[in-house]
């Protein structure tokens, strides 16, 4: 099994798949790409990936691209740590909190980026666009966590991950966030599948 992701391990897309399969314990083989260069429109890469980007896992004859899709497969298709919660009503909540991840928050995304995550902090201020995303994350958060909870769903699950993920993107910059969130981002920053993602190296920017 190969796992492709950015060579500067700063994508949280390929990060959320890096924990999976260190969840589910299944050996792979890292394949970094050079992004800033291109690699991922040659054409070797090209027909792999149906959508050119990282992450794409290749499990034998099959390749899938984008990270909650190889989530859910290597839910599906392995034993180990489940991924997921059980329960029908739970999972589709997961789920649905992915794809918001993923699909919203863009000021925070564009202002917050994953280098001040595992590179540096910036300076800057949020700015109006960015605190009304960070109040709407906050909210959320603060629904599905209630009082102190440790994770979303009882247990862990992949949701945990990619939500610290994007908790950390203010906490690890010296935003303000609440407390309670706050707590919990840094608690599932020290699961051992998410710091063997947060200590590789990373070639520093300029």
């Amino acid at each position: 099994m190969r796992l492709y992701v950015d060579s500067n391990y700063l994508s949280p897309y390929a990060m959320s798949v890096f924990v999976a399969l260190q969840e589910k314990a299944i050996p792979f083989e890292m394949v970094p790409l050079d992004l800033e260069a291109g690699a991922h429109r040659e054409p070797v890469f090209a027909r792999t990936s149906l959508t050119q980007r990282v992450p794409v896992l290749v499990d034998s004859d099959f390749a899938l691209s984008e990270s909650s899709a190889i989530d859910e497969y290597l839910d599906e298709a392995y034993p180990g740590t489940p991924l997921y919660p059980p329960e029908p009503k739970a999972r589709a909540r997961a789920r649905q909190l992915q794809a918001w991840l993923r699909s919203d928050l863009m000021p925070i995304r564009q202002e917050r980026s994953t280098e001040v995550v595992f590179l540096q902090p910036v300076e800057r201020p949020l700015s109006d666009d960015a605190k009304a995303a960070a109040a709407r994350l906050f909210a959320a958060g603060i629904e599905l966590l209630g009082d102190g909870r440790e994770h979303l769903f009882g247990r862990w699950s992949i949701a945990d991950t990619d939500l610290a993920l994007m908790l950390n993107r203010l906490v690890r910059n010296g935003d303000s966030v609440p407390g309670s969130l706050a707590e919990y981002a840094n608690r599932q920053w020290s699961r051992p599948s998410v710091q063997r993602w947060v200590r590789r190296e990373r070639p520093q920017r300029a």
